[in-house]
């Protein structure tokens, strides 16, 4: 929502003020069509070039995230705390023969369906269920630093796959200006074929080759740039959650005791997205 209103107000102030002191608008909306379908089409080739379909579907979907903001909230984030809490009080209590039908079949599992918000996730129930797998198959022998060392790496490739779309919308934002040059030379050239006509025609056609380089700059660093911003908190934001299963497993594998893995995992997070302490140890007395 709140890109959609920064959208709006920067087309106003820039187009509003320039109408205001005395600009004609008309001469820019004639350049705009033919410009911005040189620049546009220069950057489309250029991610074409550069992407092969899975990386323009991330693309698109990193673009997206821009406008509907974070997947996660502080409910979720609580959720997750629980859900894997519960987990590892099973491995605990009841061994990893108990946990086994859980993470075999977390669709099934009846603790799973305890947060429907959380079983959609992929990438999500694979870090949960195959890091346990690991414990289960090895009888709960494995030592907590090579679990940790696994969960690294898995976080690690999760979050490269993850912020490529944030890099990508940023390199589309360094090139913007200089495919706005070209926008720009193209129209230098093609006034430069009409140097036998009036001024005033002259001054029309440099004017509309001068809209490039605006266009390049304006969407550069006015909304490309300012996408890919967004877009890296909103992928940096959501990510916390991983950080979540890896901080409750660890840390209970290492022997530590319940309340204290479970508050390092909640003070761990950002304040907009951290539960409050009482939520989660009013919680914990059901897990």
């Amino acid at each position: 929502m709140f890109a959609a209103i920064g959208i709006v107000i920067l087309m106003v102030m820039v187009f509003g003020v320039f109408t205001l002191s005395g600009g004609d608008m008309g001469a820019v909306l004639r350049a705009l069509p033919i410009e911005m379908g040189i620049i546009g089409g220069a950057a489309i080739g250029g991610l074409v070039i550069g992407h092969n379909i899975a990386g323009l579907k991330a693309l698109a979907g990193g673009v997206a995230k821009v406008f509907k903001g974070p997947r996660y909230g502080k409910a979720d984030f609580l959720d997750c705390i629980f859900l894997v809490s519960k987990l590892m009080k099973i491995l605990r209590a009841d061994g990893p023969l108990a946990l086994e039908p859980h993470i075999e079949d977390p669709h099934a599992s009846l603790i799973f369906a305890e947060y429907p918000n959380l079983l959609p996730d992929e990438k999500l129930m694979a870090l949960i269920c195959d890091t346990l797998r690991l414990v289960v198959v090895s009888s709960g022998t494995l030592d907590p630093y090579a679990v940790e060392e696994v969960m690294d790496n898995s976080l690690k490739t999760r979050h490269d796959e993850a912020i490529a779309p944030a890099n990508d919308l940023q390199n589309l934002a360094d090139a913007l200006p200089a495919l706005g040059i070209v926008a720009a030379v193209l129209g230098v050239v093609k006034t430069m074929g009409a140097i036998d006509q009036p001024p005033e025609i002259l001054g029309a056609m440099i004017g509309s080759a001068l809209v490039g380089t605006f266009l390049g700059v304006l969407l550069a660093y006015g909304l490309v740039g300012p996408m890919a911003t967004r877009a890296r908190q909103v992928i940096e934001a959501d990510g916390a959650i991983y950080h979540i299963v890896k901080q409750i497993v660890v840390a209970s594998l290492y022997g530590h005791p319940q309340p204290l893995v479970i508050e390092a995992a909640r003070s761990g997070l950002i304040q907009v997205n951290q539960p409050a302490f009482a939520d989660v140890f009013d919680g914990m007395r059901g897990t």
